[in-house]
């Protein structure tokens, strides 16, 4: 957003609450979002999200280029030499906008529910795609218990390869997971000892897996992964901690202090600690597939009707159910109304039709300033009411994701149900 934006956000603040509510009688429970575009200055754009090619570098050459859009977040972006608002989603209410972060900080649990406002008091999870032209280092996001030694939060999160943004696997869509089972602490320090030494191997002691559009991954804390090249839809905790453990990619230096960056000072050459902070024992699964990769499961048995609603993101890290996700898809003419059991933000990723009266469409090409009708934030009292998706197309499927806060959906599968 422009300055000459957030400057008029300072003087409308006293307004939001009446402005959020206003727009919630009317919409049935909907927030219009603006695109929140992220960049990062060590990785390199996949050109998938729809951003039109002359603003993948709006935030400057300096900056790096977009390769992330965030959807539905209150949580800023952990990037040197931000912007104030980076990270953060925009509501659109007419002619007036303001953050979700401020919304939510007003309105309370009449956005997010009462459970997660009573527990959290904020919108504690995020989404956002995720799109590079190859391979990114393997890394790992610290626990909570890690990450509150330096002020910040844990980040389990999870992946979907929507195939709309996927016409194009660029240049390395396999991802590496983990680390091969029999490898031992000492063979991860070694690799850390060598890591001004060039490639310092860590890839020879972990497996890659063929990515598979339609498909995804639930990765919990502490579990080592380099992301392959697919544009990956991601539901994950509001933190964005992170410790890079690959010293060379595609020929391109990863500094230490990419490993280090959240992890306490005095820590940052004790190559004991940076071993001990992964999850040895599930880094090192012999059924690592069998307990993270994620197939779609029908909601229910819909398509008679018109749609199909399906699980993309389900079940728990550490016993706790912290975010899930569906993909809805809605034949052309075809309109239902679905009910949820809690908030969610909604990307549409193809078509085009209503939502509760409001219009919505998966656009061609953004511009980096430019204001779209695809990203909506749904309140939790919204969504158990029903929101009603109407396909206007006669021939196109109108196919939107939503992805939930923790434990909105107890009757979502675990990984292992689904399996059986």
């Amino acid at each position: 957003m422009s300055t000459n934006t957030i400057t008029s956000l300072k003087v409308l603040s006293k307004k939001v609450k009446s402005t959020v509510e206003a727009t919630l009688q009317e919409t049935g429970g909907l927030l219009r979002l603006a695109p929140c575009w992220v960049p990062r200055s060590f990785l390199q754009p996949g050109k998938r999200l729809k951003l039109h090619p002359d603003d993948l570098y709006a935030y400057g050459l300096n900056r790096g280029g977009i390769d992330e859009r965030w959807f539905a977040s209150t949580t800023p972006a952990a990037n040197e030499n931000r912007t104030p608002d980076e990270g953060l989603s925009y509501v659109v209410a007419g002619k007036v906008r303001f953050t979700l972060q401020q919304a939510v900080a007003e309105c309370g649990a009449t956005i997010v529910g009462s459970e997660i406002w009573s527990k959290y008091k904020r919108w504690p999870v995020y989404s956002k795609f995720f799109d590079n032209m190859g391979p990114i280092p393997h890394h790992m996001h610290q626990s909570a218990a890690q990450a509150k030694r330096v002020g910040q939060e844990g980040k389990p999160e999870s992946y979907y390869f929507p195939p709309q943004h996927n016409n194009v696997g660029n240049n390395f869509p396999y991802t590496f997971f983990g680390l091969e089972p029999g490898t031992t602490k000492a063979q991860v320090r070694r690799c850390l000892e060598n890591w001004n030494k060039g490639d310092n191997g860590i890839l020879d002691l972990s497996k890659a897996y063929r990515l598979q559009t339609g498909t995804g991954w639930l990765v919990p804390p502490c579990i080592l992964h380099a992301p392959g090249s697919l544009c990956t839809y991601e539901p994950q905790w509001g933190s964005d901690v992170f410790g890079m453990y690959q010293s060379l990619v595609e020929g391109r230096e990863v500094p230490w202090s990419l490993l280090v960056k959240d992890v306490p000072k005095k820590h940052h050459q004790d190559l004991d600690y940076l071993v001990e902070q992964l999850d040895w024992e599930s880094n090192v699964d012999p059924n690592f597939k069998d307990n993270h990769f994620l197939e779609p499961i029908p909601v229910g048995d819909t398509a008679d009707q018109g749609y199909v609603d399906r699980w993309i993101v389900y079940g728990k890290v550490y016993n706790e159910q912290l975010f899930t996700a569906k993909e809805l898809t809605v034949d052309p003419g075809a309109e239902c109304k679905i009910t949820d059991t809690g908030a969610y933000g909604l990307i549409c990723v193809q078509g085009r039709g209503t939502i509760n009266g409001q219009t919505i469409n998966s656009p061609k090409l953004i511009r980096f300033t430019e204001l779209t009708e695809d990203e909506f934030f749904c309140t939790a009292q919204g969504s158990s009411a029903g929101v009603v998706f109407k396909n206007t197309s006669t021939t196109e499927p109108l196919v939107c994701l939503r992805y939930f806060g923790p434990e909105a959906n107890p009757s979502a599968p675990g990984i292992k149900a689904a399996k059986a």
